[in-house]
């Protein structure tokens, strides 16, 4: 279990990065350099165009672009957005992920993440990075009372959040992309959250005896 958790650290820690800001030459680089990593982005690592054109020149000219265009002009990717009856991003503490956030002491740097909410999609998706850090300390301290309470809080935020409201604005986002990074990207995504939900269940019933049904 470690191991998976490991695995799901590094997915969250991937896909919450390529969400929130544009890319750089070093997350390029970190995705290039890792085969594992690579296999989950196959348009990308077949992609033509990074072996004719510059890594620099194609962040400029390709990945910038696509970021813009799916994350800050064409599509927002707030969940208040989607869930609230107004259509309007709340971004004020009457926003439950944010009495959840403080709940957990998670502090969200909203000016240097670039977003205006703290239910933008790469920041859930950072908020269950830092829940999957701290359940492999607790799997490491064998605290199985904290490993329990923190799947419990992983299946009820992916459930009462994440997916509320995510597969709608990852499958238009896939169909808007005009990359194969940022098409990859939001397909893995979505497939990644799906099967980690079932995971998380899964270990609740194995590890805390804690049926899928309960709240």
């Amino acid at each position: 279990m470690k191991q998976e958790v490991e695995n799901r650290i590094a997915i969250y820690a991937l896909i919450s990065r390529l969400m929130l800001v544009e890319v750089d030459e070093a997350f390029l680089k970190t995705l290039e350099s890792d085969e594992n990593l690579l296999g989950l982005f196959p348009n990308y690592k077949a992609w033509s165009k990074r072996k004719e054109i510059s890594m620099q020149k194609l962040i400029a000219e390709e990945y910038n672009a696509d970021f813009t265009n799916l994350f800050l002009m064409n599509l927002i990717p707030y969940e208040s957005f989607y869930l609230s009856e107004e259509q309007m991003i709340e971004s004020g503490q009457a926003n439950p992920v944010v009495e959840l956030y403080d709940a957990l002491d998670f502090r969200v740097e909203l000016e240097k993440a670039r977003v205006v909410s703290a239910d933008h999609i790469g920041v859930e998706l950072e908020f269950m990075y830092m829940l999957c850090t701290a359940l492999k300390k607790a799997l490491d301290a064998e605290d199985q009372e904290g490993v329990c309470e923190l799947l419990l809080i992983q299946r009820g935020f992916m459930k009462d959040h994440l997916l509320e409201w995510m597969p709608l604005f990852l499958i238009n986002a896939k169909r808007e992309s005009r990359t194969p990074l940022y098409h990859d990207g939001t397909e893995l995504t979505l497939e990644f959250l799906l099967s980690d939900y079932e995971y998380v269940i899964e270990k609740l019933e194995e590890n805390c005896k804690i049926e899928a049904t309960e709240n």
